[in-house]
């Protein structure tokens, strides 16, 4: 049994390493990209581009964002008890679904996006163009994620990893060059950056279909597989659709709550920043700027490393709930033991090198020569970073934990521990904005203390449901922390080593980092924060650990 539980848990994090993998590598595409697009833009554009994706990421969660999650779920639960002609009618059930809330809320946006701008959004000017272009990818998102979710809820998630890869490739070219054109094509129109973004937003909308013609693609030459499983099941327990349809409504909303609430949270910032600064006599020229810096240098680099963590999540809520429904507690404590390690080897390192290197990274991806408030805004946003990119390591604890409770059909709790949190954040950032001088950074802030709320309130209910739970301290926190401090340390001093040598801001950034990864991974294997076996469950799990033996840090 415990050979067979060891291999399970190999199999998730196998599984959860490839979308990890896949998701890690999307974001440095879409990091890469953003960085041309953003400076084609400038950082007004970059503020309206901001919003309107805030508006549309929030659009998507209501409408079909957590299908792919919801319908994982329910699978994994099916294929655990081998019901598998309820596995194929739950799939068209959900896609049913997908093409009615995906085809409602793509025409709300279609034609709201003017009632959005002139109402809710006015210190935004030119919002309503990059809106209308996203319209059609909620409908697009919708079906894709029917796909996902299903091959995700069969504990295989490489459909979803290398559709997200040619899509976020797909939409790299096109936001870059769309962005290019349009600004070109509008140079003498007042609403210029508007039209920059909607240039941005339809690679988006690109991207997402391509994607989908690649799991449509796999999911045809899959069929025939799933239409015999069907035909062999032999299960006397057969649902109905109209049942069917109300768990995957049940568990829906439970996930769309607790996703809404998590990202409305920047859509309410942009406002609650955009009204109180404004009514202090700020200009809409400075609000769109001060939040395109944040949007397009603090939260997009944060957003690499938060990545994994969400993808790890996901893709442990399938074995989580295998282990549950079987009644394997040990299973379902190493799948989420497994998970926050593996976030915290990744996320605590990420901040660091990011409070380290906060300017000079933000100098070398980012050459707008623009001001901001009377500084460079890539020292401004270098400032964002030394300041709030400890989010990163709260971020990653609450959707590991979240992801935990949802295992265990406790859906509802991290849409409360959200909602407290939120409300909590949204009347710190406006206390802060009024009656402080700190301005945009009332933002980080709030940023920074609405996944620690989250975490802690996540991590009480956990106790409380699955009180023999336990999480390692000492290698899952503080060898990384302290492999951390030495790669703080190796960086400084590299980078002013090398600045007696070179004058180029990019060859010191870059070696130093190198320099810092090399550092801190020779130091976590010396601290013996992993074993042999746990080196061999990671990704190149393998060719690591012969790196670490001819490097004598492991035996």
């Amino acid at each position: 049994m415990s050979t067979k539980n060891e291999k399970k848990r190999a199999d998730y994090l196998k599984q959860g390493g490839v979308l990890a993998f896949a998701s890690l590598l999307v974001r440095f595409i879409g990091m890469v990209y953003r960085i041309p697009m953003s400076n084609i833009l400038g950082e007004k554009g970059n503020g309206i581009y901001a919003v309107a994706f805030e508006i549309y990421d929030v659009i998507l969660i209501i409408s079909s964002y957590s299908l792919p999650l919801a319908l994982s779920k329910i699978i994994s639960g099916q294929q655990a008890k081998r019901q598998h002609r309820n596995t194929g009618r739950t799939f068209r059930v959900a896609m049913v679904f997908a093409v009615v809330s995906g085809g409602i809320f793509c025409l709300l946006l279609l034609f709201g996006a003017g009632f959005i701008e002139r109402n809710i959004y006015p210190e935004y000017e030119g919002v309503q163009i990059p809106l209308r272009v996203l319209a059609p990818t909620i409908f697009i998102v919708a079906l894709l994620g029917v796909y996902r979710g299903f091959f995700q809820g069969k504990k295989t998630m490489m459909p979803t990893a290398v559709s997200q890869i040619v899509e976020q490739v797909i939409n790299a070219v096109v936001s870059v060059a769309a962005s290019y054109l349009f600004m070109k094509w509008n140079a003498e129109s007042l609403q210029q950056a508007a039209w920059g973004a909607a240039g941005g937003t339809l690679g988006t909308c690109l991207g997402a279909a391509s994607a989908l013609l690649i799991v449509l693609f796999v999911y045809w030459i899959y069929r025939p597989v799933q239409a015999k499983l069907e035909r062999r099941d032999r299960n006397a327990r057969n649902y109905s659709s109209i049942y069917l349809f109300k768990i995957l409504i049940i568990t829906i909303v439970p996930i769309v709550l607790s996703q809404t609430v998590y990202n409305i949270s920047g859509l309410i910032d942009y406002k609650v920043f955009g009204a109180i600064y404004g009514s202090k006599g700020v200009d809409e020229h400075t609000i769109s700027q001060l939040v395109g810096v944040y949007s397009s240098k603090y939260r997009l680099l944060c957003s690499v490393p938060i990545a994994i963590s969400t993808a790890v999540a996901s893709s442990m809520i399938p074995s989580a709930v295998a282990a549950f429904t079987n009644g394997d507690t040990k299973q379902w404590k190493k799948n989420v033991s497994s998970g926050i390690k593996f976030n915290m080897i990744v996320a605590i390192p990420c901040a660091a090198g990011l409070m380290m290197l906060g300017i000079p990274i933000v100098k070398m991806l980012f050459y707008s020569h623009e001001y901001v408030q009377g500084v460079p805004s890539h020292v401004f946003g270098g400032r964002m970073l030394m300041t709030g990119a400890v989010a990163i390591v709260f971020y990653a604890l609450s959707n590991v934990t979240g992801g935990a409770l949802q295992s265990i059909d406790k859906m509802r709790l991290p849409v409360i521990h959200s909602a407290v949190s939120l409300a909590i954040h949204v009347g710190l950032v406006a206390l802060l904005l009024k009656y402080t001088d700190v301005g945009i950074y009332a933002l980080i802030i709030g940023n920074v203390t609405f996944p620690i709320i989250v975490y802690i309130l996540n991590l009480m209910a956990i106790k409380r449901y699955v009180p023999s739970y336990r999480q390692e301290v000492i290698k899952t926190f503080l060898a990384p922390v302290a492999a951390s401090l030495w790669m703080g340390v190796a960086i400084a001093l590299v980078y002013w080593l090398l600045g007696m040598l070179f004058s180029s801001n990019m060859v010191r950034t870059l070696l130093s980092v190198c320099v810092g990864v090399f550092v801190y991974f020779m130091v976590f294997l010396i601290l013996r924060g992993l074993t042999k076996d746990e080196l061999y469950d990671f990704p190149m799990g393998r060719r690591l650990y012969l790196l670490a033996r001819k490097l004598h840090v492991m035996n």
